[in-house]
């Protein structure tokens, strides 16, 4: 009976994550709204659309803290919590009427319930399939994804047939429902339990303090920043590569974010499902290799339509798959019971990567510094994937 218990927990709670995860992903579709934020609160939209840079960053700094808050109230309190939220915070949008209300409910709170959710109720699936890591990753991942595509046509139907603010507050309850629903189906994941052939010494179970002495943590860490620097540059401005540097017509340009829907998810997929066939190490530098091949393309081959889609398409899909791969990355290298914590340091990188690109493009006036910089750093974290080890044990305590 316990067991019978135990796998419904484990189906409940993976089915509970899909849909939340599919809710959560809907705020991929911002850029839906800048023209008509901007017109509503006389804003130029490169203002409008700063606000997305503030949701990624608390985003990121949400995914750090949630595996406190799953400790002390459980996966279900705060996923509730989060889906409340999110809803609040989008029904607060519709009636921001300046540029830092926006600022604050689109880009803070809607961004902290995201993050709060995403990073916490993924690491939790996670752990309960331990056999089975990279899949379920990118069942979990691959469902956040496809939110952004589901939630373009629901939000593109609401903005034609009910206008602006009417959009945000239907978004908002349906968001709020799904991400409710999903975190009712939901339960913590058992601890991690030491098996009758190895003893509690060999088990991998570091704590973040632990981590973060470990080299091997802050190398991840640089791979991570790396390949999310690169990735969402990419899918932020692609447009504007393909006409300011490839010199294509508009409608050539933008139909790189069909490729880029496209790349991201079969990356999720793909790459997914193979970190459990072989080491995830060795997974992360076929991503690596294949960003790689991206930016030699913008870099050094002859700029066409052709090399500009091969770009987009092997760089988005490296960003798609190394996202999906990296928690059960972490959880080799540093153990499922503190997944949460452990990886929600290293996301920090995707928040302070989705900055670095624009930063180093508005210095130095363009694309290419960008380029030569992802050139590099993709250099020097392919040379990690491929070296590195696992961390030695932690010393057991003495009482």
């Amino acid at each position: 009976m316990t067991n019978q218990l135990t796998s419904r927990s484990r189906y409940f709670t993976l089915l509970g994550t899909i849909i939340t995860q599919f809710a959560l992903g809907s705020v991929y579709t911002w850029s839906l709204f800048n023209a008509q934020l901007a017109g509503k609160l006389s804003e130029p939209v490169s203002r409008v659309a700063f606000s997305f840079g503030i949701m990624s960053l608390a985003l990121a700094v949400a995914s750090s803290m949630a595996g406190k808050m799953q400790e002390r109230f459980g996966v279900r309190n705060v996923t509730l919590g989060a889906g409340i939220l999110l809803g609040v915070s989008l029904l607060l949008t519709a009636h921001a009427t300046n540029i830092w209300l926006l600022y604050i409910f689109a880009g803070l709170l809607i961004g902290f319930a995201d993050g709060t959710g995403y990073l916490m109720t993924l690491s939790n699936c996670v752990k309960f399939f331990p056999e089975r890591k990279g899949l379920i990753s990118a069942c979990a991942i691959g469902a956040y994804g496809l939110g952004s595509l589901g939630f373009k046509f629901i939000n593109m139907y609401f903005l034609e047939h009910n206008g602006l603010e009417s959009t945000f507050d239907y978004w908002g309850i349906i968001a709020m429902v799904m991400v409710i629903i999903g975190g009712l189906m939901m339960k913590d994941a058992p601890k991690q339990q030491v098996s009758a052939t190895e003893s509690a010494a060999e088990v991998r179970d570091f704590s973040l303090s632990q981590s973060m002495k470990c080299p091997q943590f802050w190398m991840l860490a640089l791979v991570f920043l790396t390949v999310c620097m690169s990735g969402l540059y990419v899918i932020g401005v692609a447009k504007d590569i393909g006409q300011g540097y490839v010199h294509l017509s508009l409608d050539v340009a933008a139909a790189s974010v069909a490729i880029i829907a496209i790349a991201n998810l079969s990356g999720r997929l793909v790459l997914g499902v193979l970190s459990d066939k072989m080491a995830r190490t060795k997974v992360v530098a076929i991503s690596l290799v294949v960003c790689l091949t991206g930016v030699c393309a913008l870099l050094f081959a002859h700029q066409s339509q052709m090399s500009f889609y091969i770009a987009v398409a092997c760089i988005t899909f490296s960003f798609g798959g190394t996202i999906t791969v990296f928690p059960s990355l972490v959880s080799d290298f540093f153990g499922l019971n503190n997944l949460t914590k452990n990886y929600g340091i290293i996301y920090l990188g995707f928040g302070v990567g989705s900055f670095i690109g624009s930063i180093v493009a508005s210095i130095f006036g363009g694309f290419i510094a960008t380029f030569y910089l992802m050139f590099v750093l993709l250099i020097v974290s392919l040379i990690i994937a491929l070296t590195i080890k696992l961390p030695k044990l932690p010393q057991p305590s003495l009482a």
